[in-house]
């Protein structure tokens, strides 16, 4: 926290599975803390007003964009970015294979906020409609693939993890 700052409030999250305690100012934007405090860089800012999705990460598995919520305001929340998905380099997520195989990225950098509205919509619909895909992904732009791909994407994550689900759930 900066010297300017006497007025740090504490603030206890979890971030991709690990607890983190932090004083912050109360102005700090989540996405700023993720970025610069924990050194999370996957969120993206891209407008800093909401409107293109890049910073969007999960908060109690819920899509929200890091750059209009305070830090403050994740005060004993579970949050995922990106760099949670994956078990590891070599093991990534269905999401994250299916975006890679069907082209939907290009230069990357609306990525992650794409996979994390993607990961809350799978979650709540495992077999989106092409249209449930296109309003799920409405609040994120891309400036270089068309959106075809991303949808592409989006339906072959969702058809692998439905087929994925069952296993596990008799692995137990």
């Amino acid at each position: 926290m900066s010297e300017a700052c006497k007025n740090g409030i504490p603030v206890t999250m979890s971030v991709n599975g690990r607890v983190y305690t932090r004083d912050v100012e109360p102005r700090l934007l989540l996405s700023d803390f993720l970025r610069h405090e924990l050194g999370l860089t996957g969120t993206h800012v891209g407008c800093e007003h909401g409107k293109c999705g890049a910073c969007t990460v999960l908060v109690g598995g819920r899509a929200v964009r890091a750059c209009l919520m305070f830090a403050v305001q994740a005060e004993g929340a579970s949050v995922e970015t990106i760099e949670g998905l994956a078990a590891g380099p070599e093991r990534l997520h269905p999401i994250q294979r299916a975006f890679i195989a069907c082209h939907g990225l290009q230069c990357g950098f609306c990525t992650p906020g794409m996979i994390n509205s993607t990961r809350e919509l799978l979650a709540v619909n495992p077999a989106p409609t092409d249209q449930e895909i296109r309003e799920a992904l409405a609040g994120n732009i891309c400036r270089c693939t068309g959106y075809t791909n991303i949808v592409k994407a989006v339906r072959q994550a969702a058809e692998e993890m439905r087929a994925i689900e069952p296993r596990e759930a008799g692995a137990g």
